[in-house]
């Protein structure tokens, strides 16, 4: 893991981006970090990263840790039964209402 200065990034910051893609370069200002320049690995990993930052998304997360602490969650296998049976049922394609609102059988 690099270290540098807001000073040092900001005067070459295409050699940083391009040392970025070995690790993280942790940016510094008076000697204590402020950002940290990342390599991309693509949209999903950005996105990931992005997500992991968002505090509604924290936020979200804790409740249900809360929720689950307190015995409000459900078993493992409970949730992916209702996951499967909840996806079985967007699968299917709807029929579109005919112009007297029934739809064709």
């Amino acid at each position: 893991m690099k270290v540098a200065s807001v000073t040092e990034v900001a005067s070459d910051f295409a050699v940083y981006l391009k040392a970025s893609e070995q690790g993280p370069i942790v940016v510094t200002r008076n000697g204590k970090p402020v950002a940290v320049l990342l390599r991309a690995g693509g949209q999903e990993e950005l996105e990931r990263l992005l997500m992991g930052h968002s505090p509604k998304l924290q936020s979200i997360l804790e409740a249900a840790r809360k929720r689950f602490r307190a015995g409000a969650g459900i078993p493992h296998e409970t949730f992916w039964k209702e996951v499967e049976a909840e996806n079985a049922g967007t699968s299917r394609k709807r029929r579109s209402p005919r112009k007297n609102g029934r739809t064709d059988r």
